[in-house]
């Protein structure tokens, strides 16, 4: 059996925990991991204390090399080429790498993009895919090249997306869903035999870095758009209303009942045995999940006995802003 293969690890996100425990484990007949590259350490939370994140927190445990540059210069590549890596491989590391920096490794920088690319190329395909109402998404093994998420795709593990699942039960899917896409294709690069496919461009789509505004809601629109929107933007930035001048976040939501709706769009219609009733511009909103500032998330049902909120009471609406185009965003989203 051949000798494990060197290699580079660079994230900064803990979707790649899963991963890197395979490696550590069982993956560690096919590489070794010889160092982790990963954001420098940042200040969060509102006390903002400086703290480490999850990648560099398993790393030190593991007794593995972390470097945290905050710029990837020149003096950074020529140490990283010091390190002999055959090969790098990136996730949700958030530096965009130099040419030189990608041919470095003796097998190049391969990508774990968690979308089914080309679609939803781009900072946020995990909470995009979700918001526009996808029955499933995946994770592409991919080149790096310099064009976003451009790269050429070897292989691709589907995960699907289930009505209730928001963004965070699909990040777990899709950490979980690298083990087995990795596992079965480090064989062949270790022998080069891994064939490497360019996307087809034309069907590209992209996302962008999400914002705090983008939880806005309008109830004109469809209740199964509102839903996924709800779903997807979960945990962060997350949907929410105003509701007597406080902030009322949304966790959860499905549809209740297609078709037209008599009420006015974003009035309160009732409850049910699973949530709040929402008039929409088509269809009733089943909001599941609801919290108030300070307050945490809570079943609506148990939000409603301690808070309660009057049918005919209305939800102000504001524009969806758009979460995917056809070309990169540049720089704020267009109106909708």
């Amino acid at each position: 059996m051949p000798a494990p293969l060197r290699l580079v690890f660079l994230g900064s996100d803990a979707i790649a925990l899963p991963l890197l425990e395979w490696i550590a484990g069982e993956g560690s007949a096919h590489v070794r991991l010889i160092a982790v590259y990963t954001q420098p350490d940042r200040a969060v939370g509102r006390g903002q204390k400086i703290v480490p994140n999850a990648i560099k927190t398993w790393a030190l445990a593991h007794g593995l090399p972390v470097f945290q540059p905050e710029k990837l210069t020149d003096e950074v590549r020529a140490h990283y080429a010091t390190l002999g890596a055959d090969l790098a491989l990136v996730m949700a590391y958030g530096h965009i790498l130099r040419d030189a920096f990608i041919a470095t490794p003796r097998l190049g920088t391969l990508n774990l993009h968690a979308s089914l690319l080309p679609r939803y190329r781009g900072a946020s395909p995990i909470q995009t895919a979700v918001a526009n109402q996808e029955a499933e998404t995946g994770v592409s093994l991919m080149r790096i090249v310099r064009q976003l998420d451009a790269g050429p795709v070897a292989e691709v593990e589907r995960v699907p997306i289930a009505p209730l699942d928001t963004a965070l039960e699909i990040e777990a899917k899709l950490a979980a869903a690298c083990v087995p896409l990795l596992a079965r294709t480090l064989p062949r690069i270790a022998d080069e035999s891994l064939a490497f496919v360019e996307q087809d461009h034309a069907q590209a789509t992209f996302c962008r870095k999400l914002e705090k505004a983008d939880g806005a809601l309008d109830f004109s629109r469809p209740a199964r758009e509102l839903a996924a929107r709800i779903n997807g933007l979960f945990p962060w930035p997350a949907c929410s209303v105003e509701l007597n001048g406080v902030p009322l976040k949304f966790g959860l939501a499905d549809v209740a009942a297609s078709g037209s709706c008599a009420a006015v769009p974003g009035e309160v219609l009732g409850t049910d045995a699973d949530g709040l009733l929402v008039a929409t511009g088509e269809g009733v909103l089943r909001v599941r999940k609801l919290q108030r500032p300070g307050g945490k998330m809570l079943s609506a049902v148990d939000y409603l006995r301690g808070h309660p909120i009057s049918a005919g009471t209305v939800f102000p609406s504001s524009p969806l802003r758009p979460l995917v185009a056809r070309e990169p965003f540049r720089n704020k989203p267009p109106a909708s």
